[in-house]
């Protein structure tokens, strides 16, 4: 069985291993061990913390094989981004080169560098390890945060964004980024990308372009790409779009990815979740459903078959799933059906 948990100290091994494997464009997890500690040490000091406003906090997240101990993924929320830290987006939007005299009117696209995000929920750090890609792992391990934010929405901000990674080659080259660097950056992606994981972040606002870009002075290259996700974040992105997130027009400074929002109260699986007494029966034959207990660092999360008693006040699950939980019996639990459907 799979089940998802807060990080702990000793995951560090493990976490190494998928920032390596998940490769250059996956900013959130650097190959770094004081960071990646950091990352744990501020996700262990989140959980702790008694909070009722979203801060600073960062839940981190990880899937553990209870059968192997071994885990193969991570997931994570970050409580408000842009506190600390300068949160940058590119605004694709429209502006008008009008004359009347000469009966011309143009609509041309304008690329324009803002922090309109601060201070929002994001939902970021989701990685399966490639031998885990199976089953419904992948979307048990993106789709499970929406019920945890819905548990603890006060720890939480009302607009949840993701940010998709987007286009770039075998080799970590962005099309979109190799126009900024020949013309502002002098520098390469992969570098780009690091040093903003590691939180060096000063650079973007030293050296990228003070004003508006104008999408069609841009190669082709970098415009085929404004808004387009890497071919391995595709499924990600259709599951956040089935929730109900959408595109507003921001991107990434970097690669161009769009980055998706959603308000909370509207995230289809949030919405939809139930809250009943768990109770220990023979489920067998019952639609899968991802379920959580209601703690904050004893948290738990499994997908497993759920049936809702007749009097609709029990939710009726193995005992391994019981166990799995950490719970027991008339503890309460939160759920909601893993494979929607319409």
């Amino acid at each position: 069985m799979m089940v998802i948990r807060p990080i702990q100290a000793s995951d560090y091994g493990s976490l190494h291993d998928i920032a390596v494997e998940s490769g250059i464009g996956f900013t959130s997890l650097p190959v770094n061990e004081t960071l990646l500690r950091n990352k744990i040490a501020g996700s262990e000091a989140s959980f702790a913390q008694d909070v009722d406003a979203p801060g600073d906090q960062s839940y981190l997240f990880v899937m553990e094989d209870s059968e192997t101990g071994k885990v193969v993924g991570t997931s994570g929320i970050q409580a408000s981004v842009g506190l600390d830290d300068a949160f940058y987006h590119y605004h694709l939007s429209k502006v008008a080169h009008a004359s009347r005299e000469l009966d011309i009117y143009n609509l041309v696209d304008i690329l324009t560098l803002c922090n309109d995000y601060t201070g929002v929920t994001e939902i970021c750090t989701l990685f399966l390890r490639e031998q885990a890609r199976k089953g419904n792992n992948g979307r048990f391990l993106s789709k499970f945060r929406f019920l945890f934010l819905k548990e603890h929405a006060s720890r939480f901000a009302e607009t949840v964004i993701a940010e998709m990674r987007g286009v770039s080659d075998e080799h970590g080259n962005s099309p979109f980024w190799q126009w900024l660097e020949e013309h502002f950056f002098s520098m390469d992606f992969p570098t780009a990308d690091y040093l903003t994981g590691i939180g060096q972040k000063v650079f973007i606002a030293e050296l990228m372009p003070k004003y508006p870009i104008y999408v069609n002075l841009l190669s082709k290259e970098a415009q085929a790409v404004i808004g387009k996700v890497h071919d391995k974040t595709r499924p990600a992105l259709q599951l956040l779009e089935s929730e109900g997130f959408r595109n507003r027009g921001y991107v990434d400074i970097f690669d161009a990815g769009p980055t998706v929002e959603a308000d909370l109260q509207h995230i289809r699986t949030a919405r939809i979740s139930r809250k009943l007494a768990a109770a220990v029966g023979d489920p067998e034959g019952a639609k899968l459903h991802m379920v959580i207990n209601t703690k904050l660092q004893g948290f738990r999360a499994v997908v497993t078959p759920l049936l809702v008693s007749k009097d609709e006040q029990r939710a009726i699950i193995s005992q391994a799933a019981l166990t799995a939980l950490q719970i027991d019996e008339g503890d309460q639990v939160r759920f909601a059906s893993l494979l929607l459907k319409g």
